[in-house]
């Protein structure tokens, strides 16, 4: 008789992301490894980490990924994916936010090594990206606050 049970999945991992409109642009990056294939672009965020707010942990990660620091607004939207296949699922919770100081460039390096590209891109140019959750296509020039439920994981 084989008694082995599958063990527990582990619960969603909570991350944080920012929303930044600068001169009617939105900030975006690329956090898949140079080379690994992926035109897929995302809001800057990443994990939260237990003992700091979730807005402190989204300043952190901010200027990890892209140099900047930033004032963390109001919740705009709440995401979650998975992958069907495995044992992932994550909830994002996006923030508006401004940046305070410093200056994007490309010349800067996210101690992760993950995200390697990072820039502004314009209502038009965002519509035309491979951006996930799809609704920030839209979300990031609207007022309001939205909920994006349970889509794949994609690359």
């Amino acid at each position: 008789m084989n008694s082995s049970k599958p063990g527990p999945r582990p619960g969603p991992r909570l991350a944080a992301r920012a929303v930044i409109l600068h001169d009617d642009r939105l900030l975006l990056v690329n956090a898949w490894p140079e080379g690994a294939g992926s035109v897929l672009w995302c809001a800057p965020g990443g994990g939260v980490e237990r003992g700091a707010s979730i807005p402190d942990n989204l300043a952190r990660e901010v200027h990890e990924e892209c140099g900047l620091h930033i004032a963390v607004g109001l919740p705009c939207l709440v995401n979650e994916f998975h992958d069907p296949q495995g044992t992932f699922h994550q909830v994002e919770v996006f923030f508006r936010c401004t940046i305070t100081g410093g200056t994007l460039s490309d010349d800067w390096q996210d101690p992760e090594h993950i995200v390697h590209a990072r820039r502004f891109f314009s209502r038009a140019e965002v519509q035309e990206l491979h951006l996930k959750p799809d609704s920030l296509k839209r979300l990031a020039w609207e007022d309001g606050f939205a909920y994006d439920p349970l889509e794949s994981l994609v690359k």
